[in-house]
């Protein structure tokens, strides 16, 4: 049997393949090339790691992952292949991988190496060389960065540091630090003026009433202008940095953090943002290590944390999984043990927030269920919320 095949990447999706191969191969007695394409097409991911297997199941052949490979073998009369077996069939697995509970150790290197090949094909296949991102000093931008650094070339990345009054110092110590070590060309453009500007127009229409939200997306707001200006003017393609964590619960500004040309992280949550992180570092430190330790935060207004508006990440992620990937309905979550209250303002936030998403840029793909293509809802549903 030969299976010309485009599977996309997910990070269960090696174990599917085998487990779906060596059932065909078990069920007719015969030997299986399974020649799977790479390279990514606008979100998708293709990952290659085409695989050989003889008829009794045997695993004979698995051919690199992420890049092209060529490989030659041999097979004889009686179905066997001519070479070593790299696994026996009673090793591999039977069953599609499906993890019950949410494991943001889960094949990291392979989500790594998916994200460096979306990076890479997007701006190759659009014909573009140069990225430009908005760097904060916190953890998604730092990732992003390095990915983008890697998949392109640190030279082709720009990363422009935006403080405001609300920045903490080490925000930007941070940021010029990471890119210090990554070598990329950075810029710095406070905010703040840009801000007031804002406010003494805005001043007889906002009636003196308080501080609030509406506040904290000007500032969100102004940064997207100035990326996507700076992007214009150099002809650059805007990097998003929001993870799943904040898509799935509407935690970002429209036309200001949400912008984009391609979602990197958009499919990765919170927790799995800093396996990256982590793996990242492996080697050595290229993204600091206080980026990776300290609370996240918008800041958008004084000492604020992203706990002041969402439940711990540990917390949040497991729930989020449950809905999202494992298509739980609120019933079935709280039966797990998680408060009932906080399963009602999750899964509210996450159903009330479509209308975000509809507008967001395509997210590289590397789970079972990304938003997008992957998972269309209605942007109107009053019965989900």
């Amino acid at each position: 049997m030969i299976n010309l095949s485009a599977s996309p990447f997910d990070y269960t999706h090696d174990e599917d393949r085998k487990a779906a191969v060596k059932a065909n191969v078990l069920k007719y007695q015969l030997p299986m090339f399974y020649c799977n394409g790479v390279g990514s097409q606008t979100e998708i991911v293709f990952d290659g790691t085409s695989l050989v297997f003889d008829k009794t199941g045997n695993l004979c052949g698995c051919l690199a992952g992420f890049k092209e490979d060529l490989q030659s073998f041999i097979l004889k009369d009686d179905g066997t292949i001519d070479g070593p077996v790299l696994e026996p069939a009673h090793k591999m697995p039977d069953l599609e991988l499906n993890p019950e509970f949410f494991e943001e150790q889960l094949n990291i290197k392979h989500i790594h190496e998916a994200l460096l090949m979306g990076i890479r094909d997007y701006f190759q296949k659009m014909g573009f060389s140069k990225a430009i991102l908005g760097s904060s000093g916190g953890i998604d931008s730092a990732v992003t960065l390095a990915l983008a650094c890697e998949a392109l070339g640190a030279e082709n990345v720009r990363a422009i540091l935006m403080p405001s009054q609300y920045s903490t110092g080490h925000s930007v110590s941070d940021a010029e630090k990471l890119s210090l070590n990554l070598a990329n060309p950075y810029d710095i453009i406070p905010i703040r003026n840009i801000y007031d500007s804002f406010l003494t127009e805005l001043k007889d229409v906002f009636e003196g009433k308080p501080f609030s939200i509406a506040e904290e997306n000007i500032q969100s707001r102004t940064r997207g202008n100035l990326l996507m200006a700076i992007a214009n003017k150099f002809g650059y393609i805007l990097l998003n940095t929001s993870n799943k964590s904040e898509l799935s619960t509407g935690y970002g500004t429209l036309y200001g953090d949400m912008a984009g040309g391609i979602g990197v992280l958009g499919d990765c949550y919170k927790l799995q943002v800093y396996e990256l992180a982590k793996f990242i570092n492996r080697n050595k430190e290229i993204i600091p290590e206080n980026i990776i330790k300290k609370p996240p935060s918008a800041e958008l207004r004084p000492d604020q944390k992203d706990i002041d508006s969402l439940p711990p990440y540990e917390i949040l992620d497991k729930i989020l999984y449950q809905y999202i990937e494992q298509t739980k309905g609120p019933a079935e979550i709280k039966a797990m043990g998680f408060d009932t209250a906080l399963v009602d303002r999750i899964l509210k936030m996450v159903n009330v927030n479509e209308y975000k998403r509809n507008q967001f840029c395509p997210i590289i793909r590397i789970s079972p269920k990304a938003f997008g293509v992957g998972r269309r809802m209605p942007i109107v549903g009053k019965y989900l919320s």
